[in-house]
């Protein structure tokens, strides 16, 4: 039996070989190695910039706390009062946040409160990543009254 040769080319080119996939699959884990710690960047920076707004909107609700109450809230009260009113507090018309959440930073622990501020009459700020002041990169403290 004498195969033709086109067919026999034919049969050859429908595949690859394991050189060639060999190479495919290094290329790609070079290209993985390259992009994925700038996609990494990209993401970190993004929940510094998240926590960095959020903290402005903590601020302005704040405002509109002492607006109505007449004061911030305490150091005891703290910026739970944004959501929920406080016993001994009158004229409270809120909440002033939409959802409790929002109270809580991108990394998933609450923002810190601090009155009176070091800088200002109030602060408010989240530790970053490593949840511990000071910090680099996605452990940076984001706020008004960054730890120090």
């Amino acid at each position: 039996m004498h195969l033709h040769p086109r067919a026999h080319c034919a049969a050859r080119a429908s595949g690859f070989t394991l050189l060639e996939l060999l190479v495919v699959i290094v290329i790609m884990g070079l290209l993985a190695a390259v992009v994925a710690p700038q996609v990494m960047n990209m993401f970190s920076g993004a929940k510094s910039d998240t926590a960095a707004l959020q903290v402005e909107t903590l601020m302005t609700s704040l405002n509109y706390y002492k607006i109505d109450v007449g004061t911030y809230p305490t150091m005891e009260q703290g910026p739970n009062a944004l959501w929920k009113a406080p016993s001994d507090v009158r004229n409270w018309r809120g909440p002033y946040v939409r959802k409790p959440q929002h109270l809580i930073d991108p990394w998933g622990n609450p923002y810190r409160y601090r009155i009176p501020g070091r800088e200002t009459v109030v602060e408010v700020y989240s530790l970053g990543a490593d949840n511990r002041e000071g910090g680099d990169g996605e452990n940076t403290d984001v706020g008004t009254g960054k730890a120090r």
